[in-house]
């Protein structure tokens, strides 16, 4: 005994589940921009999509590659060519959902160069902030803004490896 779904609804599960998995990985991203402005309630939403989102991108998957086997007798060229794209899609956003993207954006900076204080008065300005470590009698600053990009750096201060962030 077979389960016939109807073709209409195979297409629009075909469509809509690659498209709901893609906003389950780029809403996160979007809604933790570094230079935006985040709130409680964005960044509780960012924890619990990409806590959901590899299980809920697997599913999707496939529920569309299902789709896609079902759909694929008797189609035409331009339409196997659409359910490929689909099954391509659904396949990226759940590896993508596997993935740690937020890496990708904020890489620390592994190899800090350095500035005597007299060089970094040229692009740090007087109302800059900074981050200042002091240990065993040496001293670093981290300017806030550079930081802003990467949040981490990983140096060593008086013989003691630090990681600065922000």
């Amino acid at each position: 005994m077979s389960i016939s779904v109807p073709r209409r609804a195979a297409w629009s599960a075909s469509i809509l589940l690659p498209l709901v998995a893609m906003v389950l990985v780029i809403l996160p991203l979007w809604l933790d921009q570094p230079f935006a402005v985040q709130t409680t309630a964005g960044l509780t939403a960012v924890f619990h999509m990409r806590a959901w989102a590899p299980a809920l991108t697997l599913l999707a998957a496939v529920a569309t590659l299902l789709g896609a086997v079902s759909l694929w007798p008797g189609r035409r060229v331009l339409a196997r060519v659409l359910l490929v794209a689909l099954v391509g899609l659904a396949g990226g956003a759940a590896w993508l959902a596997r993935q740690n993207v937020f890496e990708w954006i904020f890489n620390p900076v592994r190899s800090a160069s350095y500035a005597p204080l007299e060089e970094a008065a040229s692009f740090v300005g007087d109302d800059d902030m900074v981050l200042v470590v002091a240990l065993n009698g040496e001293t670093a600053a981290y300017p806030v803004r550079q930081l802003a990009y990467h949040h981490l750096v990983q140096d060593v201060v008086g013989g003691v490896p630090i990681v600065a962030t922000y």
